[in-house]
């Protein structure tokens, strides 16, 4: 689990969007957090993954832009957020598995070349007869 620093991190609470009647209109509810990645002190694979994986929400600035609205109380939804910004960012800290590429077997290929033949006899078979 990765420690995002203070200085990294800037909140800003916005009205919420949704049913909520009087409350969700007078009340800033909603966080939008802004995590500038250069800030975060990422190793180089992990912020490629990170920039790749969050492609669309990331801004000219270079910060990761979450908004949090499904709690009534800016608490709640600060927390939600910087929740789902340590899960985007665990989840980036991952380095994928390399792919070992390997060809399919002779035994592979055959039983694939024998099911798709029988696969096309049987909607041969289900065609009416033609005057041949």
């Amino acid at each position: 689990m990765y420690n995002i620093p203070d200085d990294a991190c800037e909140s800003r609470f916005v009205h919420a969007s949704g049913p909520g009647g009087q409350h969700v209109n007078k009340a800033s509810t909603a966080v939008e957090l802004k995590v500038y990645l250069q800030k975060l002190g990422l190793p180089p694979g992990a912020l490629y993954r990170l920039r790749e994986a969050q492609r669309n929400r990331i801004n000219r600035e270079g910060a990761l832009v979450i908004q949090a609205d499904q709690f009534r109380s800016q608490l709640k939804n600060r927390k939600a957020a910087m929740e789902r910004i340590q899960a985007i960012i665990d989840q980036a800290m991952i380095q994928p598995k390399r792919r070992v590429a390997t060809r399919p077997s002779r035994s592979a290929k055959k039983r694939r070349l024998q099911s798709k033949k029988k696969r096309g006899q049987v909607k041969a078979n289900r065609q009416k007869p033609g005057f041949d």
